[in-house]
C-alpha cells in the first residue's frame, strides 16, 4: 500500500515539481489552500500532511489529524512556529522541517527591496504611473559604492546578501551573536549600536524564538538607526515592532521600510482584497504608506531553486522516517 501525503499550499505552477521529484512514489493529494480549521477534513484517509508557512498546525488541527490517523506532520519550510510541537508530541505525531533551501531566493529579494527603496524606484514609478514625470528632491540618491549596509543575522541567507552588496562595492557590516569564519572573510563584524548608527540599509535575517526575541527590534532599536536609513525584513515579522517602525517612517526618522512578512499574515496573504481594507489595522496602515513602505506577500522562497529544495528535502524526510524511524530534521518540543 502506498504512503499517502496531503500537501497543502501547493500553487498551480508547483504541481509539476511535486510530481517530478516524487522518486519514492508517494500517493500525493495536492491541495491549493493552506491547512485551516475549515478544511482539515481534506487530510482524512492520508498518512501524513506536508504544510507550508501560514498553515494552521495548532492543537485543534493536530488532534483532528490524529483522529484521522495522521502520524506525520511535516512542513516544507525553515520556520515551524505554525506547528504546535508540544501538542504533536502529546499525540505521538512526528514533526519534521526543511532546515534550509536555496539561500539566494531570500537574499536576492532582500537585496532588491533595499535597492528599490534606496534608489527611490517605487516612489518614482508610482508618480509616473499617475502621469507625473517631474524629478523631485526626494528622489535624489546616493550611489551604491558610498553606502554602508548592515546585515543582522549572518547565517547562509545573511551572508549571501552580504556577498551581493560586496559585489556592487558597498561597505558591509555584520552583527551576529555567533560570528562565523565565513562572515569574517566577507564583512566587518561590529556591535549592534555600531551597525544601527552607521548603516544606510539594515537587513534582518534573524530567526524567531517566541519566548526570547518577540518584537526585539523595537522602538529603542529604531531610535538608534541612522537618520534617513532603510530597514528590510525578509525573516519573520514577529521579530519587529512594526508600529514603532511605521512611526519612524511617518516622522522621517527612517527613509523607508520593506518587508516580505507581516504579523497575522495567515489571514491576509493569499487573498485579493481588491483595494478594500484587510481588517488588520497595522497592515492597513502600512499599505497606506506605500511607496515608502513596501510589502511583498512572503515570496522570498518563491523561486524554482528554492521550491526544488523544499520538496526534495521533504520527500527525503519522509523516506528517512519511514525506513529508519527518524530523520536529522525531526523537531522536538
Amino acid at each position: 500500500m502506498t504512503f499517502k501525503i496531503a500537501a497543502y499550499g501547493v500553487r498551480e505552477n508547483e504541481i509539476q515539481s511535486f510530481n517530478d521529484l516524487n522518486k519514492y512514489h508517494y500517493d500525493l493529494k495536492l491541495i491549493a489552500a493552506n491547512l485551516t480549521h475549515d478544511n482539515v477534513q481534506t487530510a482524512e484517509g492520508c498518512d501524513a500532511v506536508l504544510l507550508r508557512g501560514n498553515s494552521v498546525g495548532d492543537a485543534q488541527n493536530l488532534d483532528q489529524l490524529k483522529a484521522y490517523g495522521v502520524k506525520y506532520v511535516f512542513t516544507r519550510t525553515v520556520g515551524y512556529n505554525h506547528v504546535d510541537l508540544k501538542a504533536a508530541e502529546k499525540n505521538g505525531q512526528i514533526v519534521a522541517y526543511v532546515p534550509g533551501y536555496s539561500p539566494f531566493s531570500v537574499s536576492e529579494l532582500a537585496f532588491s527591496l533595499g535597492l528599490t527603496l534606496q534608489r527611490h524606484i517605487a516612489l518614482a514609478t508610482s508618480r509616473t504611473a499617475a502621469g507625473d514625470f517631474k524629478i523631485k528632491p526626494d528622489e535624489f540618491a546616493t550611489e551604491i559604492h558610498d553606502l554602508t549596509v548592515g546585515i543582522i543575522g549572518t547565517g547562509r541567507i545573511g551572508l549571501d546578501e552580504a556577498l551581493l552588496w560586496k559585489g556592487v562595492n558597498a561597505r558591509v557590516l555584520g552583527y551576529d551573536l555567533y560570528p562565523s569564519e565565513a562572515g569574517k572573510e566577507l564583512l566587518e563584524y561590529v556591535d549592534e549600536d555600531q551597525i544601527l548608527a552607521q548603516s544606510d540599509i539594515i537587513s534582518l535575517h534573524v530567526p524567531y524564538f517566541p519566548n526570547s526575541n518577540h518584537h526585539y527590534f523595537n522602538r529603542d532599536y529604531v531610535a538608534k538607526m541612522k537618520t534617513g536609513a532603510i530597514l528590510v525584513n525578509t525573516a519573520r515579522a514577529e521579530i519587529t515592532d512594526v508600529s514603532a517602525i511605521l512611526d519612524a517612517v511617518a516622522s522621517g526618522k527612517i527613509q523607508g521600510f520593506a518587508t516580505d512578512v507581516i504579523e497575522n499574515e495567515g489571514s491576509i496573504f493569499g487573498q485579493n482584497f481588491n483595494g478594500r481594507p484587510t481588517g488588520d489595522s497595522e497592515a492597513d496602515r502600512a499599505l497606506k504608506m506605500y511607496p515608502k513602505v513596501l510589502i511583498t506577500p512572503h515570496m522570498g522562497s518563491y523561486t524554482q531553486e528554492a521550491l526544488h529544495d523544499m520538496i526534495a528535502i521533504s520527500y527525503e524526510n519522509f523516506h528517512d522516517v519511514l525506513t529508519t524511524g527518524t530523520s536529522k530534521n525531526v523537531l522536538k518540543s
